[in-house]
This record gives C-alpha cells, structure tokens and sequence, in this order.
C-alpha cells in the first residue's frame, strides 16, 4: 500500500493557501444506500501514520482509530451524504458533484485550495482546484476525506443492514458481491436500492 504524503499540500502552503482542503467520495459504485463525500483540511503540523492511505485499502479497526485521529487534529471536516432518493431522481454523475460543492460549502473555516481524487468539481473555480489521479494514495489530504467518509458511510450501511437484515449490507456495504446479487433475486430491489442502476438483469422474470 502506498503512503500518501503532504508533497502537494506544501506547495500550496509556500504559496501562502493555508487551508489546502483534500475531497473524495465513498460509494460512487455502491448498487444501494447513499453517496457521501468527505473533505478535510489538515494542520501544517500534520504527521502521517504509519498506516494511512487509500480507505479502502486500510483495515476497519484501523480505519476507525484514523478516522477520529483525523477529526480530532483537522483544521476543518465535513461529510456530505446524498439520498438514494436524490441519486435516482437526478443520476449519479449529477449528485456526485452536488456532494462534494455541499460538503466544501459545510467546511468552517472555507478551503483556500482543493485537492481532489480524479476530476475537477463542476461549478467550483478551476483555478482553485487540482485533480490528482489516485489522489487518496498520494495526498495525505484527500486520503484522510476518504476515510472520515468511508467510516461514515460504513457506520450508516450496518445501521441499514438492521433494517433490512436480507440483504446483508453490513457486511458488503451495497456493493455488487455475489451475496448481494443473490439476495436481490430472493428478494427484489429494496427503498434503498438505487433505480437509476440497471439492475433488471437481477431481477427474476
């Protein structure tokens, strides 16, 4: 696993942006629940732990430490969550920008700067912003909006899996597994599946 660094934050910080905010979502490719975004402005002090990186790579337990040490040291953070409502009535390419100008907007004090994973934010200056491809596995910013997004998101998936026990979401999170196509034919599409998926091939005829 790669460790991201502060590299791209510093040289921000040299151009005097002091609150260099890292953005990335968490579950972009989920079948079910919720899009959430994450964004997070470290300290210059910041000092990296040994194991941080991409969210999906570090362990849950691990996750969870880093999660709060992230919160209780960060400049500012915010999450923002996205109905399975809104990602059906509006598609997901849509959403997915409408979380991340909502989660920077959530931020106190506002970002200076923002690095993000992949692709610039419609909407937002681009003069303002960097797309980073693979940005959660080398900037330590957008590494820790990964993981506060994905311990939330993770935390709001096991409390859906209580409501619908069926589908096992705890465990994959609404992910694509084989569990959870196998528990879509036994039991259909649930309120929480997302229709504007193509998720007919699924469906028992």
């Amino acid at each position: 696993m790669l460790t991201p660094t502060l590299a791209e934050e510093k040289k921000l910080w040299r151009q005097g942006l002091a609150n260099v905010c890292g953005i990335d979502e968490v579950g972009r490719g989920s079948w079910a629940g919720p899009l959430v975004v994450g964004a997070c402005i470290l300290p210059k002090n910041f000092k990296i732990p040994s194991v941080f990186g991409d969210s999906k790579q570090v362990k849950p337990q691990a996750r969870k430490k880093l999660a709060q040490l992230i919160k209780d040291q960060a400049e500012a953070w915010s999450i923002a969550e996205i109905s399975v409502t809104k990602i059906n009535k509006l598609g997901l390419a849509k959403v997915t920008h409408m979380a991340f100008r909502k989660a920077l907007v959530n931020l106190k004090p506002r970002a200076d700067f923002i690095l993000v994973d992949a692709f610039y934010i419609k909407h937002v200056d681009r003069k303002n912003q960097k797309p980073i491809i693979g940005g959660d596995q080398k900037s330590a910013s957008i590494a820790a909006a990964s993981i506060i997004a994905k311990v939330y998101r993770d935390n709001l998936m096991k409390k859906l899996g209580r409501q619908y026990p069926q589908y096992g979401f705890a465990k994959h999170k609404g992910y694509g597994t084989k569990r959870h196509q196998l528990a879509i034919l036994e039991n259909g599409l649930s309120r929480i599946h997302r229709k504007s998926f193509n998720l007919s091939f699924l469906q028992k005829s």
